[in-house]
């Protein structure tokens, strides 16, 4: 059967966790973009660590056949994942900010399409299994979309909320709106009554 894989960590944490600044900027990504633990931001750091170490190893080498190689392939991977602009140089990977990676999250493109009312609720529609990618349910908030999957992003076909009238899907505006409304009946249903008696 061989040797059982040992699991390590995809994502490095910081040398310092317990800086007044760093703890500030963590809380403040986390509310922007619904995120339940800070691993996550760990995650989407270290994956832009990575990219940026490749493009400073690239721009120092000097054997170029084989620099030219993974220079386009790195290069197009962070395009078709929509982190660069297309024709995109190596110095431009250095400019890409963690917020840029974390909008290319599953999560924050449903929030952006409407199809949720927060953040929030985006991570609850795709962790309860309502949201498809290319036609296949895709469970974790993380997954990174590309820009041929974005169009692709919906709901899927026997869910509850793929239906429009459902009470989640309604925007809070038209909710607000209802409700101002309903009471404003209330209120014009009992002006009469008082002036009766």
């Amino acid at each position: 059967m061989g040797d059982p894989k040992k699991l390590r960590k995809k994502y490095t944490t910081p040398r310092h966790p317990w800086m007044k600044a760093n703890i500030e900027a963590e809380k403040k990504v986390t509310r922007e973009f619904g995120l339940v633990k800070k691993k996550e931001i760990h995650i989407a750091s270290s994956f832009l660590t990575k990219y940026k170490d490749i493009a400073k190893k690239l721009i120092a080498t000097r054997v170029k056949p084989q620099s030219q190689k993974e220079k386009a392939q790195v290069l197009t991977k962070l395009q078709r994942l929509g982190l660069l602009p297309v024709g995109a140089d190596l110095d431009q990977i250095l400019g890409v900010e963690l917020k840029d990676v974390l909008e290319r999250r599953l999560q924050s493109i449903v929030f952006r399409k409407g199809m949720a009312r927060s953040m929030k609720q985006a991570r609850q529609h795709i962790v309860h299994r309502h949201i498809q990618v290319l036609g296949q349910e895709i469970s974790s908030p993380s997954y990174l979309v590309s820009l041929e999957e974005e169009s692709t992003v919906a709901f899927k076909e026997n869910s509850t909320l793929a239906d429009l009238e459902h009470p989640e899907r309604v925007p809070l505006q038209k909710v607000k709106e209802t409700k101002e409304a309903t009471e404003k009946r209330k209120e014009s249903a009992e002006a009469p009554a008082e002036v009766k008696a």
